[in-house]
């Protein structure tokens, strides 16, 4: 019998800051940009556990003086992580985070926090970060994950989660209907970063396998990361389509609700132009990557959720666009989940939360899942 493997680990520790010390700093540096006599405080609340393992998101308070009277900023700070730090990500490029936000919010209706001030040198918290407005609402919990039970999400009715599901799908497509996106959006290419490539998919495929070379010197190699990646290169889809703004992250964990509506859409470090596949895919198998956690566990999971053949027929009721079959974007998908199990595993030995395992493949909590898809291959 195949053991089952642990659920995510619920200790995620992200950074070694001193919080003690962020108060005063950033009220230091919102001072100068504010108006003169502005005199801010700033008072930091404690950040979540629950979703999330890559940036650092501190909300925060802020109470000035303007036009004589006392102003109050609620907000977000969104701190790139410290090298020292095992970072998820290679290069967390939050200047154009910023700008995606940004303009998503000028172009589109897709609820996106309004970005405010953007930090850019790390002089401050020692890494860049910008600040956004808080919004208040619930999110789909990663730790531990939604489907495992007992949470708003899991314990709503089948006909408040599908009103979840199809409105988040709503989100995409909006998302994917900027027009020119390969130009509105040029600086989110990962040619801008090196990645060579014909199309936008071979350059993000590029940049995922350079992500990869970086996890490797902190964790090992892993077998079955290399097996998905070469499959992958050597079977690229024909048929890419034009390029389209993908969120990238496209998780419902990545997006605050009310009522099951989305208020805030979160999470842009692995925005790019690409085919929009590339976030079908990853809101279908984000859910897939939990249910293969449940199912080894032998919880009941939600099967019935985010399957992807409900999405799809979504996707196509609101664009008209039939999008292409979505097995190689799922195998990039599961490939991607891997490195960024790779990552937080060498951040958690760092921080001495797990032993380092004999195989890094011991971390793929999907590789189950990866493996049957790359059997239905032949790879």
């Amino acid at each position: 019998m195949t053991q089952a493997p642990p659920p995510p680990d619920t200790r995620l520790q992200r950074s070694s800051r001193d919080a003690s010390t962020l108060p005063e700093r950033l009220a230091t540096w919102l001072a100068t940009q504010l108006p003169a006599g502005a005199d801010p405080t700033v008072v930091v609340h404690s950040g979540t556990d629950a979703n999330g393992m890559s940036s650092e998101t501190l909300p925060l308070d802020a109470t000035w003086t303007e036009g004589g009277g006392q102003r109050v900023g609620r907000y977000v700070a969104r701190v790139a992580p410290a090298a020292e730090d095992f970072p998820v990500f290679p290069d967390y490029a939050l200047g154009d985070q910023y700008d995606a936000m940004r303009l998503v919010g000028e172009l589109t209706d897709v609820p996106v926090p309004v970005v405010r001030w953007m930090e850019p040198t790390g002089e401050v918290l020692g890494t860049p970060f910008f600040l956004m407005d808080r919004v208040e609402g619930v999110v789909p919990q990663d730790v531990l994950p939604y489907n495992f039970g007992d949470n708003w999400l899991h314990d709503a009715s089948p006909e408040d989660q599908r009103l979840l599901q199809d409105r988040t799908v709503g989100v995409l497509a909006r998302l994917h209907a900027v027009p020119d996106a390969g130009s509105t959006f040029a600086f989110l290419d990962p040619a801008r970063h090196g990645h060579a490539g014909a199309t936008p998919l071979e350059r993000n495929l590029a940049r995922t396998r350079a992500w990869y070379d970086f996890a490797v010197p902190d964790i090992g190699r892993s077998a079955v990361t290399e097996r998905g990646l070469a499959w992958l290169e050597a079977h690229l889809p024909e048929q890419q389509g034009d390029p389209v703004l993908c969120w990238g992250d496209s998780r419902i964990g990545n997006v605050l609700y009310r009522d099951f509506d989305p208020v805030a859409v979160l999470d842009w470090e692995m925005a790019t132009v690409g085919p929009r596949e590339l976030d079908l895919s990853w809101m279908v198998f984000a859910h897939r990557v939990f249910e293969s956690i449940t199912g080894a566990l032998e919880l009941p999971g939600m099967p019935h959720f985010l399957r992807e053949e409900d999405v799809v027929a979504t996707y196509r009721e609101l664009t008209g666009v039939e999008v292409g079959d979505l097995h190689w974007y799922h195998v990039y998908n599961a490939v991607q989940w891997c490195i960024v199990f790779l990552r937080t595993g060498a951040r958690q030995i760092h921080f001495g939360e797990i032993e380092r395992p004999e195989d890094p493949d011991g971390l793929m909590h999907h590789k189950p899942l990866l493996d049957s898809l790359l059997a239905e291959v032949g790879a």
